[in-house]
């Protein structure tokens, strides 16, 4: 497959703002964050389909000559379908983007249920 045809066959992964396939992996709904589909970088390797090895990757053609450096940047991070996202500090910061589950039916400076209970 050639990089243009791959770069056309590149789809979301997402299924309504979640990525099921990974079972740790956060919501993205209602963070204002949009998800994002795979990309091609420049070595040729997509990056964000979920796959992790690909035959042009030089983890896949590592020789004593490879410069670790070639893998640095922001080329090799997809902005949603990262690992990094399940971590626990970018899974509180998606929570802290979300509006609270009440909303819009809940007054915006009046607890109205105060002393209800």
């Amino acid at each position: 497959m050639t990089k243009q045809n791959r770069e056309k066959s590149l789809k979301p992964l997402d299924i309504d703002e979640t990525l099921p396939h990974q079972i740790s992996a956060p919501s993205f709904e209602g963070t204002g964050i949009k998800m994002e589909t795979p990309f091609v970088n420049k070595h040729g390797v997509v990056i964000g389909d979920s796959m992790y090895a690909s035959e042009n990757s030089p983890l896949e053609n590592w020789t004593d000559e490879t410069d670790p450096e070639i893998m640095a940047g922001d080329e090799w991070v997809h902005p949603t379908n990262d690992i990094g996202w399940n971590t626990t500090e970018n899974k509180e910061l998606l929570e802290s983007k979300r509006k609270p589950k009440a909303y819009p039916f809940m007054h915006p400076s009046k607890d109205v249920g105060k002393g209800t209970d």
